[in-house]
């Protein structure tokens, strides 16, 4: 889930500690962000919705810092999840800390535009050369609290965070996903691997698409096989951790863990597909992805707020899905949520 707001204050309550202490001449501002598209002199900068996002940017950077890598969570080509790391250089596509680097919050990625049609979607956090204004990373930032209400009474091994995914992240999943079958022969394999679900012509109705789900989730699976060498980060998830039931953090208590986009797909495969008799938001989000891709093969383009609207398969489309803690701590790396590799005495 989002950090809650008590827990915010308890943070923001922290960083503020030196600033309150410095001489009036200090700007605020947040570790590495030396340029951003936020103003942080300005309040409205440190409220809820956008310190979620800010404030994660910033502990990449400080971990890059201290040669603390993020868990990098990906796929294998037999479509399990598999850890490895990812520096904070690599994540964004240009060093944290470096005087060229712009961080762009809440702001449209160019690169995926042209696979969906409509308004412009934003996403959290574009990283810029803010010399050659080379757009160099789209990521969504998801800032989750550990243990949730479903893992709080568990053995601590056992603590998960829930993890809510819009419909816009599925959107920029698909895109990175056409991104990678960008040219006429790359296309054409895409279509392939999407041939093998029979020919569905009213997707918006459920007795149509549900006797095919096997088939649709099969081929996603297929595309992420084919792509697993190519996947590439999607989510950022920084964990905040704290004392059970208690909104007081450990003294171990910050880490990042960051999801590739092959990775969220197998959020949706954690139930079994065999004789579904109802479709579900997990369910959904795959027939979305697979729809975008189908009408990306065929119009070299897709509607992704049309798809969103006639297949809700009678869920509201507020959000896409939502994985508790019980079921996302099985992705998450166990030693670290045991101990995080960031105290909460590195916070100034």
């Amino acid at each position: 889930m989002w950090v809650k707001m008590g827990e915010i204050a308890q943070i923001k309550h922290t960083l503020s500690k030196q600033t309150a202490m410095a001489k009036q001449s200090v700007k605020p501002g947040l570790y590495g962000q030396k340029h951003s598209s936020r103003d942080y002199t300005k309040a409205e900068c440190w409220g809820k919705n956008q310190f979620n996002s800010s404030f994660p940017a910033s502990l990449v950077a400080y971990m890059h810092s201290k040669e603390v890598n993020p868990i990098y969570i990906c796929t294998n080509q037999n479509n399990e999840i598999i850890h490895k790391t990812i520096n904070g250089a690599e994540l964004l596509g240009i060093d944290p800390l470096s005087d060229e680097a712009y961080y762009n919050f809440e702001a449209g990625y160019s690169p995926y535009e042209r696979f969906y049609q409509g308004e412009r979607e934003k996403i959290d956090l574009v990283m810029l050369n803010r010399i050659t204004n080379d757009v160099l990373s789209g990521l969504e930032v998801k800032l989750t609290a550990i243990p949730d209400n479903t893992t709080k009474t568990r053995p601590e091994e056992e603590w998960g965070a829930e993890i809510v995914m819009r419909p816009p992240t599925i959107c920029f999943l698909a895109c990175s996903i056409c991104a990678n079958y960008n040219n006429l022969d790359e296309k054409e394999k895409l279509r392939k691997m999407l041939r093998n679900v029979p020919q569905i012509n009213h997707w918006e109705e459920i007795e149509e698409v549900l006797p095919h789900y096997n088939e649709i989730l099969n081929s996603i699976l297929s595309i992420s096989t084919d792509m697993c060498e190519k996947q590439k980060p999607l989510i950022i998830q920084p964990i905040w951790k704290t004392e059970g039931n208690k909104m007081r953090l450990r003294d171990d208590c910050l880490d990042v863990f960051v999801w590739s986009n092959l990775s969220i797909i197998q959020m949706c495969c954690t139930e079994d597909a065999t004789n579904i008799n109802r479709i579900n938001r997990f369910h959904r989000t795959i027939i979305w992805i697979y729809k975008m891709l189908l009408d990306y093969v065929t119009y070299d383009i897709f509607d992704y707020k049309r798809i969103i609207r006639l297949q809700s398969y009678n869920l509201a489309n507020d959000k896409a899905f939502a994985l508790p803690g019980s079921k996302s701590n099985v992705f998450l790396k166990k030693d670290v949520i045991l101990h995080p590799r960031i105290s909460k005495y590195d916070i100034p």
